[in-house]
């Protein structure tokens, strides 16, 4: 697979797989059996991205990801994330902390749970609006210096928090939702990180699997949280459902899938772009990977932006 850069150093391969929904975040969690052969297919692919986090899970998801990584682990990127307080009594986000200690705390942890001596890419979570940015930037660099993290990374973040941590350690990445149904970061994100040599990494680039067309509206089960999201919510589902349909059409025309499509058309926004779809199947796997060789012209584009306009999604995100 191609090979792309994030910031001025980190380069991996084109599309890196998000492993958020191996841990039970989009219902069951699956076996580590089934993560290691859908990590392991995702190695032999040519994948060289892996991406998780604390919260995943929480904790099982650095876990599983460790397990199924360890043969070849110094062969990839590895991501994982640190910025929330987990509850230990329900196991669920209770608010932010990215102050340096927990940040320090929050890492030695992670190293054990994936069982490595080092983190490649470290992000910020969300930002903590209790913490100046420039202490966690501080802490990361000294992580850094300390040789237990190599790259620093951002997520969901704004333009002033990511110039002001820029300053005190380079960001190699900013990880910002991003696809045809959200694209809020165009206007400003993403000239700042283009100004300041910044990659994005796109998440949840199928919008969640919405933009795949195989999920209906009003039918995902309790134990998954797209069930509570706004915009798969039964009557605004089928506003967009509408949306989703034109853009199979072009698929069909395309000879390719929806999903394929989708993860085409952000990828052709530019070089510095590495999404990172996730699934539990290595049946979709497989189909995302290949969406990398799917060719798009300035009037395939035009075409599927028209289809697929931003501005007239229902629901807000969350």
């Amino acid at each position: 697979m191609d090979k792309r850069k994030l910031g001025s150093g980190l380069e991996v391969a084109k599309l890196g797989l998000g492993c958020m929904s191996v841990s039970g975040t989009y219902g069951d969690r699956i076996a580590q059996a089934d993560a290691d052969a859908l990590l392991r297919r995702a190695y032999e692919r040519g994948v060289t991205l892996f991406d998780t986090a604390e919260v995943y899970g929480p904790y099982v998801g650095e876990e599983m990801v460790g397990r199924a990584i360890a043969p070849f682990r110094d062969e990839v990127v590895l991501a994982t994330k640190f910025g929330f307080k987990i509850d230990p009594e329900t196991g669920r986000p209770a608010g932010f902390d990215s102050r340096p200690e927990h940040i320090r705390e929050v890492v030695e942890a992670s190293l054990q749970r994936l069982g490595t001596d080092h983190i490649d890419l470290l992000y910020q979570h969300r930002p903590d609006p209790a913490v100046p940015i420039e202490e966690v930037a501080g802490a990361v660099a000294d992580l850094i210096g300390a040789g237990k993290v190599r790259w620093f990374g951002m997520s969901e973040a704004q333009v002033d928090d990511i110039r002001r941590a820029h300053a005190v350690q380079p960001v190699a990445a900013l990880q910002s939702e991003y696809s045809l149904w959200t694209r809020d970061i165009e206007a400003e994100v993403l000239p700042t990180l283009r100004e300041l040599g910044i990659g994005l990494v796109p998440f949840s680039p199928l919008g969640r699997g919405f933009l795949t067309g195989t999920v209906q509206p009003g039918t995902l089960p309790a134990n998954d949280f797209r069930a509570t999201m706004p915009r798969f919510q039964a009557e605004a589902g089928g506003a967009n459902l509408r949306m989703v349909e034109a853009l199979m059409a072009i698929a069909e025309r395309k000879g390719c899938t929806p999903a394929q499509l989708a993860l085409a058309w952000v990828l052709h926004q530019g070089e510095d772009l590495v999404p990172i779809p996730g699934t539990r199947r290595i049946e979709r796997l497989d189909e995302n990977l290949d969406a990398a060789d799917v060719v798009l012209s300035a009037d395939d584009l035009a075409e599927i932006e028209r289809a697929l306009p931003a501005a007239e999604v229902v629901g807000a995100r969350y």
